[in-house]
Protein backbone atom coordinates (compact mmCIF):
# COMPACT_ATOMS: atom_id res chain seq x y z
CA UNK A 1 0.00 0.00 0.00
CA UNK A 2 2.94 2.21 0.80
CA UNK A 3 4.68 1.84 -2.61
CA UNK A 4 1.74 2.29 -4.00
CA UNK A 5 0.81 5.70 -2.60
CA UNK A 6 4.16 6.50 -3.46
CA UNK A 7 4.70 5.62 -7.00
CA UNK A 8 1.16 7.14 -7.89
CA UNK A 9 2.17 10.40 -6.14
CA UNK A 10 4.73 10.33 -9.56
CA UNK A 11 2.22 9.32 -11.90
CA UNK A 12 1.56 12.49 -12.71
CA UNK A 13 5.14 13.34 -13.87
CA UNK A 14 4.50 11.27 -16.92
CA UNK A 15 4.65 14.26 -19.46
CA UNK A 16 1.94 12.88 -21.88
CA UNK A 17 -0.04 10.69 -19.28
CA UNK A 18 0.66 7.22 -19.27
CA UNK A 19 -1.05 3.67 -18.78
CA UNK A 20 -1.60 3.28 -15.14
CA UNK A 21 -0.48 -0.48 -14.68
CA UNK A 22 2.76 -0.18 -17.19
CA UNK A 23 4.14 2.70 -14.21
CA UNK A 24 2.97 0.62 -11.66
CA UNK A 25 4.79 -2.53 -12.74
CA UNK A 26 7.66 -1.54 -14.31
CA UNK A 27 7.95 2.85 -13.81
CA UNK A 28 7.83 3.66 -17.33
CA UNK A 29 5.55 6.25 -19.20
CA UNK A 30 4.09 5.21 -21.66
CA UNK A 31 3.47 8.07 -24.20
CA UNK A 32 2.16 6.51 -27.20
CA UNK A 33 1.14 3.70 -29.21
CA UNK A 34 5.03 3.23 -29.61
CA UNK A 35 5.93 2.90 -25.85
CA UNK A 36 2.78 0.70 -25.38
CA UNK A 37 3.99 -1.42 -27.96
CA UNK A 38 7.94 -1.99 -26.59
CA UNK A 39 6.44 -2.69 -23.39
CA UNK A 40 4.67 -5.61 -25.09
CA UNK A 41 7.66 -6.72 -26.60
CA UNK A 42 9.37 -6.09 -23.87
CA UNK A 43 6.78 -8.77 -21.83
CA UNK A 44 6.48 -11.29 -24.42
CA UNK A 45 10.75 -11.76 -24.99
CA UNK A 46 10.68 -12.48 -21.28
CA UNK A 47 8.45 -15.47 -21.21
CA UNK A 48 10.49 -16.48 -24.44
CA UNK A 49 13.58 -16.39 -22.28
CA UNK A 50 11.59 -17.90 -19.48
CA UNK A 51 10.18 -20.81 -21.16
CA UNK A 52 13.58 -21.65 -23.45
CA UNK A 53 14.95 -23.64 -21.41
CA UNK A 54 12.02 -26.36 -20.93
CA UNK A 55 12.31 -27.73 -23.80
CA UNK A 56 15.93 -28.68 -23.13
CA UNK A 57 14.84 -30.02 -19.89
CA UNK A 58 12.64 -32.95 -21.27
CA UNK A 59 15.09 -33.67 -23.82
CA UNK A 60 17.77 -34.05 -21.41
CA UNK A 61 15.25 -36.32 -19.79
CA UNK A 62 14.39 -37.67 -23.04
CA UNK A 63 17.90 -38.82 -24.55
CA UNK A 64 20.53 -39.00 -21.29
CA UNK A 65 22.95 -37.18 -23.13
CA UNK A 66 23.16 -33.98 -22.20
CA UNK A 67 26.58 -33.99 -20.72
CA UNK A 68 27.27 -34.67 -24.24
CA UNK A 69 25.22 -32.62 -26.65
CA UNK A 70 25.51 -29.25 -24.64
CA UNK A 71 29.22 -27.42 -23.50
CA UNK A 72 30.24 -27.14 -20.02
CA UNK A 73 31.37 -23.34 -21.29
CA UNK A 74 28.41 -22.66 -22.65
CA UNK A 75 26.24 -22.96 -19.40
CA UNK A 76 28.88 -21.31 -17.23
CA UNK A 77 28.61 -18.62 -19.64
CA UNK A 78 24.73 -18.07 -19.75
CA UNK A 79 24.99 -18.46 -16.11
CA UNK A 80 27.61 -15.66 -15.89
CA UNK A 81 25.56 -13.57 -18.16
CA UNK A 82 22.15 -13.58 -16.02
CA UNK A 83 24.10 -13.84 -12.36
CA UNK A 84 25.64 -10.52 -14.25
CA UNK A 85 21.43 -9.38 -14.57
CA UNK A 86 20.73 -10.31 -11.26
CA UNK A 87 23.81 -8.46 -9.86
CA UNK A 88 22.46 -5.54 -11.78
CA UNK A 89 19.11 -5.47 -10.46
CA UNK A 90 19.94 -5.32 -7.19
CA UNK A 91 22.84 -2.44 -7.60
CA UNK A 92 20.30 -0.30 -9.81
CA UNK A 93 17.33 -1.00 -6.96
CA UNK A 94 15.18 -2.90 -10.08
CA UNK A 95 11.09 -3.39 -9.20
CA UNK A 96 10.11 -6.47 -7.77
CA UNK A 97 9.29 -7.84 -11.28
CA UNK A 98 12.54 -7.29 -12.44
CA UNK A 99 14.63 -8.81 -9.85
CA UNK A 100 12.40 -11.62 -9.13
CA UNK A 101 12.26 -12.24 -13.02
CA UNK A 102 16.42 -11.97 -12.71
CA UNK A 103 16.33 -14.63 -10.03
CA UNK A 104 14.47 -16.97 -11.92
CA UNK A 105 16.69 -17.03 -14.88
CA UNK A 106 19.30 -17.71 -13.11
CA UNK A 107 17.40 -20.51 -11.23
CA UNK A 108 16.64 -22.06 -14.64
CA UNK A 109 20.73 -22.07 -15.07
CA UNK A 110 20.83 -23.60 -12.20
CA UNK A 111 18.87 -26.08 -13.23
CA UNK A 112 20.42 -27.00 -16.21
CA UNK A 113 24.12 -26.96 -14.96
CA UNK A 114 22.71 -29.76 -12.32
CA UNK A 115 20.81 -32.22 -15.24
CA UNK A 116 24.49 -31.85 -17.01
CA UNK A 117 26.29 -32.84 -13.87
CA UNK A 118 23.17 -35.33 -13.28
CA UNK A 119 24.19 -37.15 -16.60
CA UNK A 120 27.79 -36.96 -16.43
CA UNK A 121 28.19 -38.47 -12.89
CA UNK A 122 25.75 -41.19 -14.06
CA UNK A 123 27.38 -42.66 -16.79
CA UNK A 124 30.81 -41.83 -15.00
CA UNK A 125 30.88 -41.89 -11.07
CA UNK A 126 33.52 -39.25 -9.83
CA UNK A 127 34.26 -38.52 -6.20
CA UNK A 128 33.98 -35.10 -7.30
CA UNK A 129 29.88 -35.68 -7.77
CA UNK A 130 28.83 -34.74 -3.98
CA UNK A 131 30.75 -31.54 -3.52
CA UNK A 132 29.45 -30.28 -7.03
CA UNK A 133 25.94 -31.42 -5.85
CA UNK A 134 26.39 -29.64 -2.53
CA UNK A 135 28.03 -26.17 -4.18
CA UNK A 136 25.04 -26.31 -6.47
CA UNK A 137 22.20 -27.01 -3.86
CA UNK A 138 23.63 -24.07 -2.03
CA UNK A 139 23.87 -21.67 -4.71
CA UNK A 140 20.37 -22.54 -5.72
CA UNK A 141 19.23 -21.73 -1.90
CA UNK A 142 21.69 -18.37 -2.03
CA UNK A 143 19.70 -17.26 -5.13
CA UNK A 144 15.99 -18.07 -3.65
CA UNK A 145 16.44 -16.23 -0.37
CA UNK A 146 18.78 -13.00 -1.84
CA UNK A 147 15.63 -11.28 -2.63
CA UNK A 148 13.97 -11.82 0.85
CA UNK A 149 16.82 -10.19 2.74
CA UNK A 150 17.68 -7.41 0.29
CA UNK A 151 13.99 -6.36 1.07
CA UNK A 152 14.60 -4.80 4.51
CA UNK A 153 13.04 -1.71 4.45
CA UNK A 154 9.31 -1.90 4.84
CA UNK A 155 8.88 1.37 3.40
CA UNK A 156 9.46 1.68 0.03
CA UNK A 157 11.61 4.99 -1.81
CA UNK A 158 10.00 7.10 -4.02
CA UNK A 159 11.29 6.35 -7.46
CA UNK A 160 11.95 9.07 -9.97
CA UNK A 161 9.12 9.92 -12.29
CA UNK A 162 9.39 8.96 -16.08
CA UNK A 163 11.67 6.87 -16.31
CA UNK A 164 12.88 4.42 -19.13
CA UNK A 165 13.76 0.91 -19.20
CA UNK A 166 14.84 -0.16 -16.10
CA UNK A 167 16.36 -3.59 -16.24
CA UNK A 168 20.09 -3.17 -16.22
CA UNK A 169 19.63 0.35 -18.15
CA UNK A 170 21.50 3.64 -16.86
CA UNK A 171 19.58 6.77 -16.46
CA UNK A 172 18.89 8.76 -19.13
CA UNK A 173 20.07 12.09 -20.43
CA UNK A 174 22.70 14.01 -22.40
CA UNK A 175 25.42 14.38 -18.82
CA UNK A 176 28.45 13.00 -18.09
CA UNK A 177 28.29 9.10 -16.39
CA UNK A 178 27.36 9.50 -13.36
CA UNK A 179 29.15 6.04 -10.17
CA UNK A 180 26.12 4.26 -10.68
CA UNK A 181 25.73 4.55 -14.53
CA UNK A 182 29.15 3.45 -15.17
CA UNK A 183 28.45 0.61 -12.80
CA UNK A 184 25.35 -0.42 -14.71
CA UNK A 185 27.19 -0.02 -18.02
CA UNK A 186 30.09 -2.40 -16.85
CA UNK A 187 27.65 -4.74 -15.41
CA UNK A 188 25.96 -4.76 -18.84
CA UNK A 189 28.67 -5.44 -20.80
CA UNK A 190 29.96 -7.76 -19.48
CA UNK A 191 26.68 -9.30 -19.44
CA UNK A 192 26.69 -9.03 -23.14
CA UNK A 193 29.87 -10.39 -23.43
CA UNK A 194 29.54 -13.84 -21.38
CA UNK A 195 26.26 -14.11 -23.54
CA UNK A 196 28.44 -13.71 -26.55
CA UNK A 197 31.44 -16.08 -25.43
CA UNK A 198 29.03 -18.61 -24.08
CA UNK A 199 27.82 -19.54 -27.92
CA UNK A 200 31.38 -20.12 -29.53
CA UNK A 201 32.14 -23.53 -27.23
CA UNK A 202 28.98 -25.09 -28.02
CA UNK A 203 29.76 -24.21 -31.79
CA UNK A 204 32.48 -25.94 -31.62
CA UNK A 205 31.13 -28.78 -29.47
CA UNK A 206 29.18 -29.36 -32.58
CA UNK A 207 31.10 -29.14 -34.90
CA UNK A 208 33.42 -31.87 -33.19
CA UNK A 209 30.24 -33.82 -32.99
CA UNK A 210 29.20 -33.05 -36.40
CA UNK A 211 25.48 -33.63 -34.61
CA UNK A 212 22.95 -31.30 -32.47
CA UNK A 213 21.77 -34.84 -31.55
CA UNK A 214 20.51 -34.14 -27.40
CA UNK A 215 19.72 -30.56 -27.83
CA UNK A 216 16.74 -29.09 -28.43
CA UNK A 217 16.36 -26.85 -31.04
CA UNK A 218 13.48 -24.98 -29.33
CA UNK A 219 15.74 -23.88 -26.29
CA UNK A 220 17.95 -21.61 -29.54
CA UNK A 221 14.83 -20.40 -31.82
CA UNK A 222 12.94 -19.40 -28.20
CA UNK A 223 16.22 -17.41 -27.28
CA UNK A 224 16.41 -16.11 -30.85
CA UNK A 225 13.07 -15.00 -30.69
CA UNK A 226 13.26 -12.67 -27.15
CA UNK A 227 16.63 -11.18 -28.37
CA UNK A 228 14.87 -10.20 -31.53
CA UNK A 229 11.67 -8.84 -29.32
CA UNK A 230 14.22 -7.34 -26.98
CA UNK A 231 15.87 -5.42 -29.36
CA UNK A 232 12.93 -4.19 -31.22
CA UNK A 233 11.31 -3.37 -27.80
CA UNK A 234 14.50 -1.03 -26.95
CA UNK A 235 14.54 0.63 -30.63
CA UNK A 236 10.79 1.64 -30.46
CA UNK A 237 10.55 3.28 -26.87
CA UNK A 238 10.62 6.75 -27.10
CA UNK A 239 13.61 9.05 -25.48
CA UNK A 240 13.08 10.74 -22.21
CA UNK A 241 12.32 14.20 -22.74
CA UNK A 242 15.57 16.29 -23.44
CA UNK A 243 17.39 13.16 -24.07
CA UNK A 244 18.39 12.68 -27.67
CA UNK A 245 18.28 9.54 -29.91
CA UNK A 246 21.76 9.18 -29.98
CA UNK A 247 22.35 9.14 -26.23
CA UNK A 248 19.36 6.82 -25.84
CA UNK A 249 21.16 4.59 -28.02
CA UNK A 250 24.27 4.76 -26.37
CA UNK A 251 22.81 3.67 -22.93
CA UNK A 252 21.03 1.11 -24.31
CA UNK A 253 24.66 -0.05 -26.37
CA UNK A 254 25.86 -2.87 -24.57
CA UNK A 255 22.41 -4.90 -24.24
CA UNK A 256 21.78 -3.74 -28.08
CA UNK A 257 24.71 -5.21 -29.01
CA UNK A 258 24.05 -7.82 -26.91
CA UNK A 259 21.15 -9.70 -28.34
CA UNK A 260 22.40 -8.97 -31.78
CA UNK A 261 25.56 -10.63 -31.45
CA UNK A 262 23.89 -13.60 -29.68
CA UNK A 263 21.20 -13.45 -32.50
CA UNK A 264 23.96 -14.03 -35.20
CA UNK A 265 25.82 -16.65 -33.58
CA UNK A 266 22.42 -18.61 -32.43
CA UNK A 267 21.99 -18.36 -36.55
CA UNK A 268 24.92 -20.41 -36.64
CA UNK A 269 23.76 -22.73 -34.56
CA UNK A 270 19.97 -22.95 -36.32
CA UNK A 271 22.14 -23.47 -39.83
CA UNK A 272 24.28 -26.47 -37.71
CA UNK A 273 20.92 -28.27 -36.81
CA UNK A 274 20.25 -28.22 -40.58
CA UNK A 275 23.37 -29.29 -41.62
CA UNK A 276 23.43 -31.92 -39.52
CA UNK A 277 19.78 -33.05 -39.63
CA UNK A 278 20.66 -36.17 -41.85
CA UNK A 279 23.79 -37.29 -39.65
CA UNK A 280 21.24 -37.68 -36.64
CA UNK A 281 18.48 -39.14 -38.34
CA UNK A 282 20.86 -41.74 -39.34
CA UNK A 283 22.77 -42.51 -36.22
CA UNK A 284 19.18 -42.98 -34.98
CA UNK A 285 18.04 -45.21 -37.11
CA UNK A 286 21.38 -47.21 -36.75
CA UNK A 287 19.94 -47.77 -32.88
CA UNK A 288 17.12 -48.96 -33.54
CA UNK A 289 16.63 -52.84 -32.90
CA UNK A 290 15.70 -54.87 -35.83
CA UNK A 291 12.39 -56.56 -36.07
CA UNK A 292 12.99 -60.29 -36.53
CA UNK A 293 11.42 -61.79 -40.05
Amino acid sequence: MVWRTLVASNFSTCPNGSIQWIWDVFGECAQDGWDEASVALGLVSIFCFAASTFPQYIKACKTGNMDQALSLWFLLGWIGGDSCNLIGSFLADQLPLQTYTAVYYVLADLLMLTLYFHYKFKKRPSLLSAPINSVLLFILGTVCITPLLSSTDPVAVPREGFRGRTLLSVEPGNKPFTKKEVVGFVIGSASSVLYLLSRLPQIRTNFVRQSTQGISYSLFALVMLGNTLYGLSVLLKNPEVGQSEGSYLLHHLPWLVGSLGVLLLDTIISIQFLVYRNHDADAASEREPLLPS
